[in-house]
């Protein structure tokens, strides 16, 4: 066991809280080419920092951990000076063995990367939105960073940063990267959403390869410990009302008219209309055939009487594999093509500015509200199970409760 090396100025908190605070770190030599800094900030617990010697005068430094100044030490995340000194030893030898190739340290790049070709494997597009997310939030910050270096601090610091970040917005490669205006009083909970969402990623990334390698990465604790934003992952649901349904209809250019009226009748999201074609209307079964979903789950949307009849209307006398929807100039509906015309169209009905995918929760909150089972309007949007069902619109659905309160709840009249 390496000897433990005493210094009257770091071996406790009450020494160290004498210390002045300065960007400079507190430096004590451990081994050749090894030393352990403490970095005194203003406010707050310092952090733990080993410097590694790299030859010609040129020197790595890396925090390692925070120091025990408020809180007792864990021995993985807050470390007391004895413990540093361990964990800058280790961070020492597994440098040294990876130099000859012995064993290369895992980073969270590393975790990104077999967690992305594993959910390839499953679900391609869950890969494409991992990888996605992983590209812009995580590796630029993170990627380099070697797992067992993971401090919750760290990994709080990274997720509250993000949160506070405008949402960005698609541009095209090479130019600038464009955000979107964070004047919205919306912002901050999406922000916050979206964080969780990235963090999910984050966690799930080095749950696996902790899991892979388990002499490699001892603890999770790095992670673990970090919590998700809570309380931001509800929006309040906006569809439209019945009569708003009708002026929307109405302000609708034909051919933009029938997308509309097919997410209507189906609940279907936008890229979900846009890959049908003729043939998956089925006039027997009155159902609908989805082949290409986001969970990449086929399945059968089933139609009311209306719903097949407005279906068979528009597939009457077309080849079967045409395209279901088309714009008015007979090609296919693409990705964003429908953001104009629904702005333009409720602008047109004075209707309260809507996107298309409020139609899908204008189809689940009329079903729920018309008492169709959570279950069967989870099975026609293509969930399966009913948790996100119940979590957008389980309050729109008839009750016990509601009825026996209505029934027979006081009248102050």
């Amino acid at each position: 066991m390496a000897r433990t090396i005493r210094d009257a100025l770091l071996d406790t908190r009450t020494a160290r809280s004498r210390l002045k605070a300065r960007g400079k770190p507190y430096w004590r030599g451990l081994e050749p080419g090894l030393h352990l800094g403490y970095r005194k900030p203003l406010s707050g617990a310092g952090k733990w920092l080993a410097r590694h010697y790299l030859g010609g005068q040129a020197y790595e430094v890396e925090t390692i951990a925070i120091a025990d100044d408020f809180s007792d030490p864990d021995g993985v995340a807050i470390l007391s000076f004895p413990q540093a000194q361990t964990l800058a030893r280790t961070r020492m030898v597994a440098r040294a063995h990876a130099a000859v190739g012995k064993t290369k340290p895992l980073t969270v790049k590393d975790a990104i990367e077999a967690y992305v070709t594993y959910l390839e494997s499953k679900r391609s597009r869950s890969g494409r939105e991992a990888r996605y997310a992983a590209d812009a939030f995580i590796l630029p910050t993170l990627g380099a960073v070697e797992i067992n270096a993971l401090v919750p601090e760290q990994v709080r610091a990274w997720i509250s940063k993000l949160a506070k970040s405008p949402a960005r917005v698609r541009t095209k490669k090479g130019e600038k990267q464009q955000f979107k205006s964070i004047d919205d009083p919306e912002n901050e909970r999406r922000r916050k959403s979206s964080a969780n969402r990235i963090l999910t990623i984050l966690k799930a990334a080095l749950n696996l390869t902790a899991h892979d390698h388990p002499k490699s990465i001892p603890s999770d604790a790095a992670w673990r410990r970090v919590k998700p934003f809570h309380g931001v992952d509800s929006a309040r649901v906006r569809y439209l009302t019945l009569d708003e349904v009708k002026l929307l209809l109405a302000a609708s250019l034909p051919a933009f008219q029938r997308l509309v009226r097919g997410a209507l009748e189906t609940g279907g999201r936008y890229g979900e209309l846009c890959a049908l074609t003729v043939q998956d209307f089925n006039a027997d079964s009155g159902t609908i055939a989805v082949r290409q979903s986001k969970s990449d789950k086929p399945r059968h949307i089933v139609l009311t009487e209306e719903g097949a009849a407005f279906f068979a209307s528009i597939t009457k006398g077309r080849l079967g594999d045409a395209p279901m929807f088309v714009k008015d100039d007979d090609q296919p509906w693409v990705r964003d093509h429908q953001k104009d015309p629904i702005a333009e169209a409720c602008e047109l009905a004075k209707i309260k500015a809507a996107n298309f995918h409020v139609l899908r929760h204008t189809w689940a909150s009329h079903a729920v509200m018309n008492g169709v089972p959570l279950m069967v309007v989870a099975k026609n949007l293509g969930h399966s199970t009913t948790r996100m069902v119940e979590k957008h619109y389980g309050h729109l659905a008839p009750s016990f409760v509601a009825d026996a309160i209505r029934s027979g709840g006081p009248r102050f009249q």
